[in-house]
C-alpha cells in the first residue's frame, strides 16, 4: 500500500472543488508547499495548478488533485489539510505532526522533517 504524503478532510476537498469551479482560467487542482517566512521560520503556500509541475508529488483524495512541491514533502508527511470557516476568517489549515511550534500571530510555523525511520516502523507494525 503506498504511503500518502498528506490527506484531505471533506471540507478541504469541497473547497478545492469550489476553487476549480469558480476559477476564470482552467485549474485542475492546488499545489501545496512551504517557504521560509515569519518569526517561526516557515509558512505554508498554496497555489492554483493549471498543469502539473514535473517532479511534484501527486495526491488524489476525495476526488480532487493536490500536488506537493518536492522541498515540502518531508515537512508534510502525515499532514491533514482542512478548510475552516469562522465568523472572523476562513482558510485552509494544516494538522501537521511535523509542526513543533507557531508564531503568536499564526502567520508562520516551526517545522521539522518527518522521521522516515519512525514512519517505516509504524507501517511495519500496522501490517504485522
Amino acid at each position: 500500500m503506498p504511503f500518502a504524503i498528506m490527506s484531505l478532510t471533506d471540507n478541504a476537498a469541497e473547497r478545492i472543488r469550489e476553487i476549480i469551479a469558480d476559477s476564470d482560467r482552467p485549474v485542475i487542482g492546488v499545489r501545496v508547499g512551504v517557504k521560509n517566512a515569519g518569526c517561526a521560520g516557515m509558512a505554508y503556500t498554496l497555489d492554483y495548478v493549471t498543469e502539473p509541475v514535473a517532479g511534484d508529488d501527486h495526491i488524489q483524495d476525495k476526488g480532487v488533485d493536490v500536488w506537493v512541491e518536492p522541498k515540502a514533502t518531508l515537512f508534510l508527511l502525515g499532514t491533514v489539510m482542512d478548510f475552516e470557516e469562522t465568523r472572523m476568517s476562513s482558510g485552509f489549515t494544516f494538522n501537521n505532526p511535523n509542526q513543533e511550534g507557531a508564531c503568536g500571530c499564526g502567520e508562520s510555523v516551526q517545522l521539522k522533517p518527518a522521521d522516515l525511520a519512525e514512519i517505516a516502523k509504524a507501517r511495519a507494525a500496522a501490517t504485522a
